[in-house]
């Protein structure tokens, strides 16, 4: 959601804006799908479905991407310490806002450390990568990607330490922790060091958007932060109109009480075992799912299982980690 400016170099780059605006524009498809799904209006899991949440990793990491060829276009003039700071002063306030909106809004899956709180991080993070050769932050991107898969899982597991990546993936409706998302960042600095000096006086340095649905996308991107921090409200208001027009007023899927210690436990003891986290949050939660339709939930978190429920439940987690 960066939204850097290059007024040094006699303007900003629109592809740069453009580009930003159509990962926007793929946000709110998933975001309004997530919206969809969280009220029960679609069947499919947005959340868990593995086309969508692929998805989602491919805008976050293309957001990401983005944040770090911005950062180098913005300082490769200068670099401006005052509108820097301020940028991410203003970044983090919103990512303070989408925490509080969200703590009061979705209680049980708040956001603490998503996209605006990686980026306001990642910001201060690539400071001094800024001034490193481009070989340099292309290995440190590679090292970032690599790490959590040369580390493993079974490192900072505190809760306090999440944010990191290492440990079992919280429960919370956003989440892009430092490890690997910050080598998206990196990446996207060592590409605009590569590119950036091979685009004066070329056609994409100075393409200008001249079609109308051109100029929105490119003027969506260049004002993202707005865009982003109003979009929801906006689906969501509307999804409530459309829902007292229709009469469809269900609720929202709200996790049980009891699944974020299950979810979170069964996790760590998955992922300790050296099981990747991806295959362990799916066997948690259909093994959460599996245990509540055979009516074992409740005896599942009371921690209440006859010795013949403990073989059915172990049954439910061998199936469910046999499914692909």
């Amino acid at each position: 959601m960066s939204e850097q400016a290059n007024p040094s170099a006699g303007g900003r780059i629109e592809l740069v804006d453009l580009a930003r605006g159509i990962a926007l524009l793929a946000m709110f498809v998933y975001h309004f799908a997530y919206d969809l799904s969280y009220f029960r209006l679609i069947r499919i899991d947005v959340v868990t479905d593995p086309a969508w949440r692929a998805f989602a990793r491919l805008i976050a990491g293309s957001f990401l991407a983005i944040v770090g060829f911005s950062l180098v276009l913005a300082t490769r003039k200068g670099f401006d310490r005052g509108n820097y700071l301020r940028r991410v002063a203003l970044i983090a306030c919103a990512a303070v806002l989408v925490t509080c909106a969200t703590w009061f809004a979705l209680p049980d899956v708040f956001i603490f450390f998503g996209i605006l709180h990686h980026i306001a991080l990642a910001s201060v993070l690539a400071l001094p990568f800024l001034f490193l050769p481009t070989l340099v932050v292309a290995i440190a991107a590679v090292i970032v990607f690599a790490l959590p898969f040369i580390l493993g899982h079974d490192v900072f597991t505190q809760d306090w330490l999440a944010f990191l990546g290492f440990g079992p993936w919280p429960l919370t409706a956003d989440f892009v922790p430092v490890f690997p998302w910050f080598g998206c960042v990196l990446a996207g600095m060592a590409l605009a060091r590569i590119v950036l000096p091979r685009a004066q006086g070329s056609g994409w340095a100075s393409w200008r958007a001249t079609s109308a649905p051109a100029r929105l996308v490119v003027l969506g991107g260049r004002n993202s932060l707005f865009v982003y921090l109003v979009h929801q409200p906006l689906f969501i208001g509307a999804l409530f109109l459309f829902m007292q027009a229709t009469g469809q007023m269900a609720g929202p899927k709200l996790p049980d009480a009891e699944a974020a210690p299950f979810l979170t436990s069964c996790q760590r003891s998955c992922t300790a075992a050296g099981t990747p986290r991806e295959i362990c949050e799916r066997v948690c939660s259909c093994s959460m799912d599996g245990l509540k339709q055979a009516n074992l939930w409740v005896k599942a978190t009371a921690d209440a299982l006859s010795p013949a429920e403990i073989e059915r439940a172990r049954e439910i987690g061998q199936a469910c980690a046999r499914q692909p």
